[in-house]
């Protein structure tokens, strides 16, 4: 009954416009600006009138039309879950181990006893220098401590149970002994920097120079040694991270070229901020096994700077913004029969992963959020969810 009396208003309505048509032809033709004036505030009542009868139209035929179109939307449930937030940065592969050796010695290079790719072990002979008649001086010189370690010990034997001869003659010979002891010592080190040993377990990387070459002390390198067993990454990293990049972060790291992703751990973080970039380095080991991974190679690192065990997540693209810029998604209430009322509802958003973002405030466990038709839902609009 009641939607005829509302049509009824409409043929009125309509009926009003004929009139108001003939009026406003005669009100034309006057040239008077105050009866001009008036006839148009009449006319922008009389919109105001007509929009108002115009939505409660549309209310009663919305409750009364059962062939209505209701939205069809898809939409699922929040859940809490842990969410682990990852920046990412560029490092370079270094090791602690690569070292250039060069002599201690001058003199000509006489033997190199290795290759280039050859793994040596730490302590193993790699090079010799000439001596320079060294070795033939400590025998000399062997021979000197011998003779005058048997002087020393007969004269000491003399001296503390006979009492033959006198202190003075007994301190001569213990000292010329100790002497000639210090001597021979002196000439072993002095014969020991002719040999070039390896520092520590590696590889041969490369032959510098070549035997017979007349080297220098720190200033002719001869070999370099690499152990690619133990390496690592550094980078920068800002200080605004101080307190979320700390040791024992977890790091995935992948090597483009190498098709290859390790997972790691922050084991250094430098407690020094450079003043000109205000960062601070970590180190970050990797494995090897294969030995492919080289000193200078470029990798890129995903670090763990944030953790909640209980975040809610829901996908980026499901959020709209206000003319305030608030952000907002639509959470279905009243859900009866799969049919409910979207409502806006704000939210407060966190950092993102992927194509899912953390909601700080707003949302809460066990909610029914829409996501494919949300762009074309309205506040309060009845919706009905898609069959699964």
């Amino acid at each position: 009954m009641k939607l005829y009396k509302y049509i009824a208003a409409t043929l009125l309505i309509v009926s009003c416009n004929k009139g108001t048509d003939k009026k406003l032809e005669k009100v034309l033709t006057t040239n008077n600006i105050k009866e001009l004036r008036d006839f148009r505030a009449n006319v922008a009542l009389e919109k105001t009138n007509i929009e108002l009868q115009l939505k409660q139209l549309d209310k009663a035929i919305s409750k009364l039309d059962t062939t209505q179109k209701i939205p069809l939307v898809s939409v699922f449930k929040t859940l809490t879950k842990k969410f682990n937030h990852f920046v990412e940065f560029q490092g370079n592969v270094t090791t602690d181990k690569i070292l250039i050796l060069y002599p201690e010695f001058a003199g000509t290079l006489n033997k190199i006893y290795v290759k280039e790719g050859q793994q040596v072990k730490k302590g193993q002979l790699l090079a010799t220098i000439d001596d320079g008649g060294l070795n033939q001086q400590l025998n000399q010189l062997e021979i000197q401590k011998n003779l005058s370690k048997t002087t020393f010990e007969r004269q000491e034997r003399l001296w503390k149970d006979n009492k033959i001869g006198s202190e003075i003659q007994y301190l001569q010979a213990k000292s010329v002994y100790e002497s000639q002891v210090a001597g021979v010592k002196q000439a072993k080190k002095q014969i020991a920097k002719t040999r070039i040993t390896a520092p520590f377990s590696g590889i041969i990387d490369e032959v510098i120079t070549e035997q017979g070459t007349v080297v220098s002390p720190g200033m002719s390198p001869v070999l370099r040694i690499v152990n690619l067993n133990e390496m690592h990454i550094e980078t920068e990293i800002p200080e605004k991270y101080l307190k979320d990049i700390t040791i024992n972060k977890t790091v995935y790291v992948e090597f483009d070229y190498l098709n290859k992703i390790d997972t790691s751990k922050v084991t250094q973080a430098s407690s020094f901020i450079d003043p000109a970039n205000r960062t601070y380095k970590i180190k970050v080991p990797v494995e090897n096994k294969d030995k492919l991974v080289k000193p200078n190679l470029t990798s890129k690192l995903r670090i763990n700077d944030y953790s909640n065990n209980e975040a809610i997540l829901i996908p980026q693209n499901i959020i709209s913004e206000n003319a305030n810029g608030e952000e907002y998604v639509y959470v279905v209430k009243n859900i009866n029969n799969k049919k409910g009322l979207a409502t806006k509802t704000i939210i407060e958003t966190g950092k993102t992963e992927g194509d899912v973002i953390e909601v700080l405030s707003g949302l809460k466990n066990n909610e029914t959020i829409i996501v494919e038709g949300a762009r074309s839902v309205r506040n309060g609009q009845l919706v009905e969810f898609l069959k699964n």
